[in-house]
């Protein structure tokens, strides 16, 4: 059995890092899948465990040249990060104190500041050699051990290019130091370039590090708002236990004002409960006795008796948390992209870089080594990949979280990026476009059936959980006070209906199709199911030893924020269409008060998906959303499925993007979200290539200076991942 575990990484620099692991790793006997996040500094590993350990999986890592330690708990993983904050913080804090002396020589090089007043020591060569050695063999030593196991597997990564420019600039200046000891000092040294590449290339990594927090702060506020402990009631007496202690089926006391341990089911009480953790809606949601509450919500003003239904990983929250994990991991098809261009920049850019160099040395300046060396310092540094590299991840960890902030979940990048692609939206009618909270409204039995009618179907609809069954067992328990007989040889058929055997009679309860495949007449009832249906009615047919027995009708109310988001759904040039296994006259009745033209009614669950590949072969790309268990296969072919997350479990495990809000409110914001998303995403990616289109020409004409191009290249990467955090603010 495949075993998976998560790795903190550090000494990343860009994405060729992540991908040398990948590279290397899945080339591991063992090993069936990884992924590396750079900006999450995380690796996923899928393993055999009896071919290797995560022991075995740490060592490989390390030998590459990166950190790498197994996340076993939240609570090491942070004292990961914060002691390689701390370790961060200390390199830029004695580069800056070691550089300093550097700066304030150079300074005064500039016309605009030849008075400045520089201590002698301060521009004396061997003291700058002594300065800047820490710097170059110290603190830059990380780069140098990364750039080496790059080279050694054949890839080049930013190690390569800070290596090559800052070894460039210190070992000219090396040279130039000591041909001159017994001679006059020479007039150009590059010890401040070497110096303050490496201190502003630290110093980015340490605001990288501080905004790609503020990344991921949406799934730690998922993590913050957990409940820590419970009220359980043991041997009849009240007892506060660890929330990791609690067993199914436990009884927990929920007093106003505190957090609902963990999943569960109300047993005794009524109070309102807040759950804008989950759906992103602010209006509290009653709870009584029967409902079911889900772990983390807040009690706001009454006593709950709750038993605990699912615990631990089980919970609602954690699958929340697993799926947004996953999310954040994962790779969209524009990331891939992406990662190919850089894995080709580096090579590029050293390329370039030594052109510039011979084209100076040789036809520019000939003969001006030192000046040539500034050119190519200035190439290698400029055109270092991380904004490239971070551009698609950064923006798809921030929409993934901003999302589960509104109660919308993306189970992968990629349906992030696909489904702002989307030209067609099929919605489900029943639970999505109208409140699948059905009533009867007519009943016609047969008279020769009156007196068993109610207690035959009762008993055969008493198991199910369809919206139409429990309605009907509504109706029947407001009338009739008799126990139900007991049901046997059930067959449930979804789109079709329900069958029994009940005290010896069999008892069909379906739409027109069930009975026409059992054979039933219809004799009259066809007349009264038409006007029935005209007015908008669900109809469902029962019958009796293969003779119908009577006719019940049926109504759902349309969701009061159906219109506007339908509404707001074709604002973004989406065309909508109604799929539904209703009737035709029910679906129209629905789609005329939407305002939709296009309507397939009495469709059974396997015609739903046929549908949607017929959507698909026109050429259009298709979101379906729906709830029930017949939506499952519709979902689980369209482009993107979306499932409600008031529906089914099988619903919501065929889909692609889970609403946990109950109306189409919440679709309509997962459509903005990736919208919003991708086009920060181009946004990103726009920036990062004309930063290097522009930056690159301008250090090849000598235009800037490497401590200048080192800045430049800093603040390149920290407007992307800054530009992503905008996502936070995004208006929906």
């Amino acid at each position: 059995m495949m075993k998976e575990a998560n790795f903190l990484i550090s000494g990343m620099t860009c994405t060729a890092c992540a991908a040398r692991i990948e590279k290397v790793l899945s080339k591991v006997d063992g090993i069936s899948d990884i992924h590396v996040s750079l900006p999450q500094e995380k690796a996923a590993v899928r393993y055999d465990p009896t071919l290797l350990d995560a022991t075995a999986i740490t060592a490989r890592i390390e030998r590459l040249g990166f950190g790498a330690q197994l996340v076993g708990d939240r609570q090491k993983a942070q004292e990961f990060k914060a002691d390689e904050w701390r370790r961060l913080q200390w390199q830029c804090f004695i580069a800056a104190l070691l550089s300093m002396p550097l700066l304030w020589a150079m300074a005064s090089h500039f016309s605009f500041t030849q008075n400045l007043w520089v201590p002698e020591l301060f521009q004396q060569p061997l003291f700058q050699l002594l300065v800047t050695i820490p710097i170059q063999f110290g603190l830059g030593f990380p780069f140098y051990r990364g750039a080496w196991h790059a080279v050694k597997s054949w890839t080049a990564n930013m190690d390569v290019l800070v290596v090559l420019s800052t070894s460039a600039a210190f070992f000219y200046s090396h040279y130039l130091t000591l041909s001159h000891v017994r001679t006059a000092a020479p007039n150009h040294l590059y010890y401040e370039s070497s110096a303050l590449i490496i201190t502003f290339v630290l110093f980015g990594k340490l605001i990288e590090m501080r905004t790609k927090g503020r990344t991921t702060q949406a799934l730690e506020r998922l993590f913050h708002v957990q409940a820590k402990t419970a009220t359980a009631i043991r041997n009849g007496q009240e007892t506060v236990i660890p929330v990791d202690k609690i067993v199914p089926g436990e009884l927990l006391l929920v007093k106003p004002g505190e957090k609902i341990p963990t999943d569960g089911q109300v047993i005794a009480g009524f109070s309102a409960v807040d759950e804008a953790i989950f759906t992103g809606e602010s209006m509290p949601v009653e709870k009584q006795v029967g409902d079911f509450v889900t772990g983390s919500t807040l009690n706001q003003n009454g006593l709950l008796k709750i038993k605990a239904t699912r615990v631990g990983r089980e919970t609602a929250l954690a699958q929340v948390i697993r799926v947004v994990e996953e999310a954040q991991k994962s790779k969209a098809p524009i990331q891939r992209m992406a990662d190919e261009l850089t894995g080709i920049f580096v090579p590029l850019i050293v390329t370039i870089a030594f052109l510039t160099f011979f084209a100076w040395y040789w036809l520019f300046e000939p003969g001006l080594l030192g000046s040539a060396l500034e050119k190519a310092i200035s190439v290698l540094i400029i055109a270092c990949p991380c904004a490239l590299g971070l551009a698609t991840p950064t923006s798809i960890m921030v929409g993934s979280g901003r999302a589960a902030e509104l109660g919308i979940l993306f189970k992968t990048g990629k349906h992030l990026e696909r489904l702002q692609k989307v030209d067609t939206v099929v919605l489900d009618k029943t639970g999505t476009l109208t409140k699948g909270k059905l009533h009867v409204t007519a009943v016609h039995i047969q008279p020769i059936h009156a007196n068993r009618f109610l207690r035959l179907v009762g008993a055969v609809e008493k198991y199910s959980d369809h919206p139409v069954a429990k309605a009907i067992n509504a109706y029947i328990r407001q009338r009739s006070k008799v126990d139900y007989p007991a049901a046997i040889n059930l067959t449930n058929m979804p789109g079709y209906g329900i069958k029994g055997t009940v005290e010896g009679y069999e008892v069909i309860i379906g739409s027109q199709k069930i009975m026409e495949k059992e054979n039933v007449g219809m004799n009259d009832a066809t007349r009264l199911a038409a006007t029935l249906e005209q007015d908008g009615k669900i109809v469902m047919y029962v019958a009796i030893n293969k003779s119908l027995a009577g006719v019940i009708g049926l109504a759902d109310s349309l969701r009061e924020s159906a219109p506007a988001a339908v509404a707001r759904i074709r604002q973004m040039g989406k065309d909508v269409i109604v799929l539904t296994g209703d009737q035709q006259a029910s679906a129209a009745s629905v789609a005329r008060q939407i305002g939709v033209k296009h309507v397939y009614a009495g469709v059974l669950p396997a015609e739903k998906a046929k549908i949607i590949r017929d959507l698909q072969q026109q050429g259009r790309s298709v979101a379906m959303v729906g709830d029930g268990i017949n939506d499952a296969p519709a979902l689980s072919v369209a482009d993107v499925g979306i499932a409600l997350g008031t529906g089914t479990d099988i619903a919501i495990e065929a889909a692609d993007v889970l609403v946990m809000r109950d109306d189409l409110q919440g679709v309509v914001k997962a459509l903005a979200v990736s919208s919003h998303t991708m086009r920060n995403v181009a946004q990103n990616l726009f920036w990062a290539l004309t930063y290097n289109m522009v930056a690159i020409p301008l250090a090849m004409l000598g235009f800037l200076a490497p401590w200048v191009a080192g800045v430049t290249m800093a603040l390149s990467s920290i407007s992307v991942v800054l530009n992503a955090l905008r996502l936070h603010k995004s208006k929906l």
